[in-house]
């Protein structure tokens, strides 16, 4: 029984390994990156090819002047707000009464007091 098992968890490994060498030789070695064409070219800008030549460089990026101007350009695409940004409105002074509760609570009418006289307990 163990042999039977042991076959049939073999055969499920193969399997896999087979879809997934299929599943890579399909996919190709890699350089045809199946990216969007967003990804690939965002805006249709050039500067991601210098944002890439930084990349590579490593460290050495950091002194390099292009690097910099590209890295602030970058930058104020990705942080500039969608739409414009209205200054902030003065606070109104006015407070809607219609919205807060009343302080003290309404004191009934006369006619009121006669139907529903207050009854102190003893």
């Amino acid at each position: 029984m163990d042999l039977k098992i042991a076959a049939r968890m073999t055969a499920v490994l193969a399997l896999g390994a087979a879809m997934t060498a299929a599943f890579m030789a399909l996919r190709g070695d890699g350089s045809q990156d199946a990216s969007s064409p967003r990804s690939a070219h965002p805006g249709g800008e050039p500067a991601s090819i210098e944002l890439a030549r930084c990349r590579d460089i490593g460290m050495a990026a950091i002194d390099d002047d292009a690097c910099r101007k590209a890295w602030a350009e970058n930058r104020r695409r990705f942080l500039r707000p969608s739409r414009p940004v209205a200054p902030n409105a003065a606070p109104s002074t006015e407070k809607d009464s219609s919205r807060m509760l009343p302080l003290q609570p309404p004191k009934p009418s006369p006619a009121e007091d006669r139907l529903h006289p207050e009854t102190v307990a003893p």
